[in-house]
Order: structure tokens, then C-alpha cells, then sequence
């Protein structure tokens, strides 16, 4: 589809960390018929509204209401980001409510309104990686998946019902891996490590990191595959304009990098000489924690996305020296 300033958007989870990226970016197109739904609570998320252009926002308890009153019109295009994603939670029905049933609805609404419906999924429905990271649509592999949380399952959830109802054949599930960068203070302990390295750096001048239980891995070397958020929302709009992109699509940079490159990206970017301590990972999240994440990105380069990813090190440095230094914790 041409996503141009006639072009009507839904942003859930708008005010959110990607989902105030999509907006940005949407903005700088020339889009502004943008109505953004989130709950804003105490958090501060509000604060990424403010530099961003848009027609209307509402919290999301009033969507369904407003859209089936038909009081917000027809939209384009629907970007459907907005989830709890704390991967500690352990309320398993408030994530069942919240991602999968509230995903569905939305999704069933969308396509019955022939809009382009994209949605969040993640790359924590993977598991452990034992079933390989391969963004595929089929129902026989997607049901070998076995998440080890309750987050990724309430993802997991949904990606599985859309294929058994065909609905990805006429959608977009993204499956983001991990994705750091500017407006994701809100998010509290589920901030990324590079805000959270610099905090720590700022307050203690070293930095801690979790000791590895696996002979495989060294301390500091489990690793990630990090994506600058500019790039994932950049592949995500990408996406939601291809008409023939529809599916599952990994989001990532293809490449998985170590804690300590990461951590020793921040300090150069801070200007420092890196001190890291090793601790235990903690005994509540040691189950589901995952030792390799790496996206395969075939499909989404195979649907037309050839722009460079942003090295590691370069991402770091813009989030540490445009925004962290700067105390920029919101896009402005």
C-alpha cells in the first residue's frame, strides 16, 4: 500500500517505545492522520507524545467502543504495537487478555474493514532457540515453539490462531528481537541494557553484568541480536507499504553480539575505561533466560529492504552522545 499524508493510521501503543517511533517516522513522511490509543498511567510514557503529530489520541479501554460506534472512521492502515511486555510478568491471565485476546479482536476487526493490519509478535516466542529462529508461517513449525515465558507465550498465542485461521496471509506479525534506543524510559526494568549500562556507569562507574551456567559461554559472552529502534520501526513501516509482504518476518539486525560488546560500546560512547562486574542471574528469571538470540533476516531483505543496519557500536553512540548525554530521554 502508499502510506502518504491521505493515509489514515491506527497506533496502538503509540505513545510506547516503537510505537512512538512508527509515529515519528510517519510524521516525517508527511502523515499526520494518525489517531494513537495506550494507557498512559504514571509511568511517563505521555512524554513521547509531545513532539508528535496526530489527529486524535484515547486510551485503549475505549477503542473497541469508539471503533465499533464507528466515531474514529475508516483507517488505511492499522499498527498494532500496543502490549504488556514485561517478560517477569506473571499475572498469565492479564497477558492473555492483554496481547492475545485484545490482538485478536483488533486484528478480526481490521480485516473486516480491509485495512493492513501489522502487529508486534517477538522474538521471545522462540524459546530457546532449539527450534531455530526461522520466521516461517507454518502451522507444523510454529507448534514446535515453546516459549519460556508468559509473555512470549501470549505473543506465541496469536501467532499460532492466526495461522490457523489464515489470517496471515493478509497481515504482518513482526517478531522484534532486541531493540534499544531514545523514548524507552518508561519502561522501567524492562529498559534495554544500554540505558541501563549508562545509568549504572553514570552512578557507580562500572557496569554489572550476569555470569553465564553454561560451559559454552564465558561470563559477558551470551548473546543478542541488537537492533537501534530508528531501524526497526524503519523495517516495520517497510513492511506495512509492501502489498505482498504478509506473514511472520524477523526484525533484527542478522547478527548476534556479545553483553560485553554492547557494554564496552557504551563506555567508549561515554568516554570511559570499561569496569564490569560479574553477578549471579537471579534464581526467578534463570529458567527462562536465553542464551542466543539471532534473527534470520531472508525474508525481510527477500521482500525488499536493503538499507543498511546501523552497527552496533554506531547505534550506541548516537542513543549515548544525541539523547542519554543530553538527558533526552523522550524524542524531541
Amino acid at each position: 500500500m502508499q502510506i502518504d499524508s491521505k493515509t489514515r493510521v491506527l497506533v496502538t501503543g503509540g505513545a510506547g517505545f516503537i510505537g512512538s517511533w512508527l509515529v515519528d517516522q510517519l510524521n516525517r513522511q508527511g502523515v499526520e492522520r494518525i489517531v494513537i490509543t495506550d494507557f498512559l498511567g504514571r509511568d511517563g510514557r505521555w512524554q513521547n507524545l509531545v513532539p508528535l503529530v496526530f489527529e486524535d489520541y484515547l486510551e485503549a479501554s475505549d477503542l473497541f467502543a469508539s471503533l465499533e460506534s464507528n466515531r474514529l472512521g475508516d483507517f488505511g492502515l492499522v499498527l498494532h504495537m500496543g502490549a504488556c511486555s514485561s517478560t517477569s510478568e506473571r499475572d498469565a491471565t492479564y497477558l492473555v487478555r492483554n496481547n492475545y485476546e485484545f490482538t485478536r479482536r483488533l486484528a478480526e476487526w481490521s480485516l473486516g474493514k480491509g485495512a493492513r493490519f501489522v502487529y508486534a509478535s517477538s522474538a521471545a516466542t522462540y524459546g530457546d532457540g532449539s527450534q531455530g529462529m526461522e520466521d516461517s508461517a507454518d502451522l507444523t513449525y510454529l507448534r514446535r515453539l515453546r516459549p519460556l515465558n508468559m509473555y512470549g507465550y501470549s505473543k506465541h498465542l496469536f501467532d499460532l490462531y492466526a495461522a490457523q485461521r489464515g489470517l496471515l496471509a493478509g497481515c504482518v506479525g513482526i517478531k522484534y528481537f532486541n531493540v534499544f534506543g531514545p523514548n524507552e524510559q518508561h519502561k522501567g526494568e524492562m529498559r534495554s541494557l544500554a540505558n541501563k549500562a549508562y545509568s549504572q556507569i553514570e552512578s557507580t562507574g562500572a557496569l554489572r553484568l550476569f555470569r553465564s551456567e553454561r560451559e559454552e559461554y564465558r561470563d559477558g559472552e551470551q548473546k543478542r541480536d541488537f537492533i537501534y529502534v530508528k531501524d526497526a520501526a524503519a523495517m516495520t513501516l517497510h513492511l506495512a507499504a509492501s502489498d505482498e509482504a504478509a506473514g511472520l518476518f524477523n526484525v533484527g539486525a542478522g547478527r548476534a553480539e556479545t553483553w560485553l560488546d554492547l557494554a564496552n560500546a557504551v563506555f567508549a560512547a561515554m568516554g570511559r575505561e570499561p569496569r564490569i562486574e560479574f553477578i549471579d542471574i537471579p534464581p526467578e528469571i534463570r529458567a527462562g533466560y536465553q542464551y542466543l538470540t539471532l534473527a534470520d533476516i531472508r525474508r525481510l531483505r527477500a521482500s525488499g529492504y536493503d538499507r543498511p543496519v546501523t552497527p552496533l557500536a554506531d547505534a550506541v553512540r548516537d542513543y549515548v552522545t544525541n539523547y542519554l548525554d543530553k538527558d533526552i530521554r523522550y524524542r524531541g
